[in-house]
Formats: C-alpha cells, sequence, structure tokens
C-alpha cells in the first residue's frame, strides 16, 4: 500500500499545481485585467524555488521530519491561495499573496521526491511508477478546467487547487516517517546550491551549456506565462463527444505526448549523442513559437498549427531539461553529482524563471494596445529568435567529449572508467 499511498501524494500535488497555475495568466487578463504584472507574477516562482532550496538545506533536511513539514507547507499553500481568491482590485496585493503561496508551495515538491525516495527499496525501477501519477493529476486537472466552460477567466482554479492543498496537507500526515537526512550536519549556502563543485569544473563545454540552458529558460518563461492567456484570446478549442474542451483542457495534449518523448529518451542519447538531442531540444522551442506566431486569423486560431506547437512540449522540455540534468550527473563523480543538480536547478528554476518571465512580461506589454488588444504575433516571434540563435550558438561552440572523466568534489578528473 506505501507505493499507492505515495502515488496519491504525487497525484494530489501535481493536479493541485497544474489546474490553478496553466490557466493563471487568462485569469489575470480576462477577470482581473491585472496585464501588466502577469510575468512579474511567474517571476516569483523562481524567486521561491530559490528561497526554498535555501530552506530545505538549511533547516527542512536538518530539522524535522519531511512528511510533517510537507502537511505544514501545504496547508499554508491551500490557506494563502484562498486568501489570493479574494484579491480583486489591489495588484501589488495579489503579487504578495503569490509570492506568499509560492514560498510555501515550492518546498513540497523535494519534500515529497524525499519521502517517496525514502519509503521504497529500488528507486530507479519503483519511483517512475510513482511519479507518473503526478503527470497524471496535471493531466486531469487541465482536462477539468477545460471542460468547464469559461472556468479559467475566473478564480473557480484556484479555490479548487486550495481545497486540494489543504486536503493533501491533511493527508501528508499520515505519509511514511521521514526523518531529517542531514541532521548534525554543517552546511554552507554555497555547498546547498553548488558552488562549491560547480565552479570547479573547467571544461568550456560546459559552460557552454550552462550558458545557453540558463538563455533557454527565457523562451520557456514565455510559454509558461501567456500561452493560455494566447489560446484563450485566440478562441482554442474542440469538440469531443459532443463536449467543448477549451484551452486549459487542450494544453495537456503536451503532457500526453511527453510520455512518449521521455520513454524514447535514452534510445535517443544513445544514438544521436548529448549534443544533436540538445540542439534538437533547443530548436524545437523555435519550431514552437513559430507555430503560435502564424497559427491564428485574427481572433480564430488555426488548429493543427496550435495544436503542433503544444504537442512538441516533450520535445521542448525533455529533450532540454531532462536531457541537462543527464548531462551534468555525467560530468560528476558521485558524491558531487546532488550539489550539481541544485546548481542546475538554481539555474533553470530559479534565475533563469525570474528573468526570463520579467523579459516575457516586458515585452508582452511592449505589444499591448491601450485597448487591451495584443500583436501575439510579434510577442512570440522574440522568443523564436532567442531559442534559434541560442540553437546555433550551442552547436557551433559545445564540443561533447566521449567517455569524459567526472569532476570529482577536489575538483579533479576522476580515473576514466573502463
Amino acid at each position: 500500500m506505501v507505493k499507492l499511498r505515495l502515488s496519491a501524494m504525487m497525484f494530489a500535488q501535481y493536479f493541485a499545481w497544474g489546474v490553478w497555475l496553466v490557466p493563471l495568466s487568462t485569469y489575470m487578463s480576462k477577470g482581473l485585467h491585472f496585464d501588466t504584472i502577469i510575468g512579474t507574477t511567474f517571476g516569483l516562482i523562481g524567486i521561491a524555488t530559490i528561497l526554498s532550496t535555501l530552506f530545505i538545506g538549511m533547516v527542512a533536511d536538518r530539522f524535522i521530519a519531511a512528511e510533517k513539514l510537507l502537511g505544514i507547507l501545504s496547508l499554508g499553500a491551500g490557506a494563502a491561495l484562498f486568501w489570493v481568491t479574494t484579491i480583486h482590485q489591489s495588484p501589488s496585493l495579489f503579487l504578495i499573496g503569490c509570492l506568499v503561496h509560492f514560498l510555501f508551495y515550492a518546498s513540497t515538491i523535494p519534500l515529497a521526491t524525499a519521502i517517496a525516495f525514502n519509503a521504497i527499496d529500488d528507486i530507479g525501477q519503483e519511483f517512475p511508477a510513482i511519479r507518473v501519477w503526478g503527470t497524471i493529476g496535471w493531466i486531469v486537472a487541465g482536462l477539468l478546467v477545460g471542460i468547464i466552460s469559461g472556468a479559467a477567466e475566473t478564480a473557480l482554479p484556484m479555490m479548487m487547487a486550495a481545497t486540494v492543498y489543504i486536503a493533501l496537507g491533511l493527508y501528508a500526515f499520515t505519509l511514511p516517517n521521514t526523518p531529517p537526512r542531514a541532521r548534525h550536519k554543517v552546511v554552507s549556502v554555497a555547498a546547498i546550491f553548488g558552488l562549491d563543485v560547480i565552479f570547479r569544473h573547467k571544461e568550456a563545454s560546459f559552460w557552454v551549456f550552462i550558458v545557453c540552458t540558463l538563455a533557454l529558460m527565457v523562451p520557456k518563461s514565455f510559454y509558461d506565462t501567456y500561452a493560455n492567456a494566447f489560446f484563450a484570446d485566440k478562441d482554442l478549442h474542440m469538440t469531443i463527444f459532443g463536449a467543448r474542451l477549451e484551452a486549459t483542457g487542450i494544453q495537456t495534449a503536451g503532457q500526453i505526448f511527453e510520455t512518449f518523448f521521455l520513454i524514447s529518451l535514452p534510445f535517443l542519447l544513445a544514438r544521436l549523442g548529448i549534443k544533436r538531442v540538445l540542439v534538437i531540444g533547443m530548436g524545437a522551442w523555435a519550431v514552437r513559437f513559430v507555430l503560435f506566431g502564424f497559427g491564428y486569423h485574427g481572433g480564430t486560431a488555426i488548429m493543427p498549427m496550435l495544436l503542433l506547437g503544444i504537442i512538441i512540449h516533450g520535445i521542448c522540455y525533455d529533450f532540454l531539461i531532462v536531457s541537462g540534468q543527464i548531462y551534468v550527473d555525467r560530468k560528476f563523480d558521485i558524491a558531487s553529482r546532488a550539489r550539481a543538480q541544485s546548481f542546475l536547478t538554481l539555474i533553470t528554476q530559479g534565475i533563469g524563471i525570474v528573468v526570463g518571465s520579467n523579459i516575457a512580461g516586458l515585452v508582452y506589454g511592449l505589444h499591448t494596445d491601450p485597448a487591451g488588444g495584443h500583436d501575439w504575433r510579434a510577442i512570440w516571434l522574440v522568443p523564436a529568435a532567442i531559442a534559434l540563435v541560442t540553437m546555433v550558438v550551442f552547436a557551433l561552440a559545445f564540443r561533447e567529449k566521449l567517455a569524459a572523466a567526472p569532476v570529482t568534489e577536489e575538483g579533479a578528473a576522476a580515473p576514466a572508467q573502463a
């Protein structure tokens, strides 16, 4: 029953996250008329991620059981989101409310992973079957919002999420005991973010990868922040078995197809190599935004083009982010890998989201007229150009070293393995 209980935890966590975050830009634009702070709001996720990493490393891993902290933080996330649903007039107060929620929620992701890892015997064999329920939760959330006409423009998704957060908070106290992992250990801020090992890496191509990955977080932020608002603006919908499915539901096609791309990733890495897979991932972002930029006539969506742009989400995300995680894992010895991954998270989910969301907000604002209309073609061609240039720079500057020796904690190359 342990795996079933952990699967329920993952389902609830990602359902609650996806049910309100995906349509958030539509609600802010059409429901609240807070267009000017959409980019800033999504950028707060990056700030919360950075602060949560510090919190987990300095407090959670040393003083309190993970399942108890997950319960407390989930209850806080739910309460904060209920508060946000009551804010209709003040953009500044809305930002504060979202930041409070993000600060509670961001720490729950690594905590849930830690609980699952501690409760199962074979992580490699058992965890994927547990984690996939998070993806299923995200898909169900999107479909649910998508079949409720006009829900994305209201606070209903937030209320649904807040309710599930409260339920998850209570449920978390029943999960398997997961004691602090770093009790009595001395830790530093540099070690928590992986800076103590990452800057010992001298290979130029590794830093080309880091810089290009950071640059690609700008296009990613454009999608996360404004895609749903764009689809709603162009009335993206389809009819399935007589029921109308709106944009939030259609976007789940990205997660559905992502599972197939993720399964194919090990095969492609073995056949094509890490460089080609990363180049494909970077190029897919450019293709996606070109499809969005030309995928409509006036206020009407061109379904095949926009649907294709949604479906290639797995190539955009997995071929870049997941492949990047695998690449970093290979570059460091076993004692340094966790900290190296912390640095990659800092770049992708922290700094990258803060910078990317605010750039996206600036571009969005520059192409919004006083009447509230948007030049979506101009908006989407900006991230398309960034992705294309980044792909070309990476393709020319990155040199893949086959079977390179990983960097150790001392900064030296470990002996090559036969």
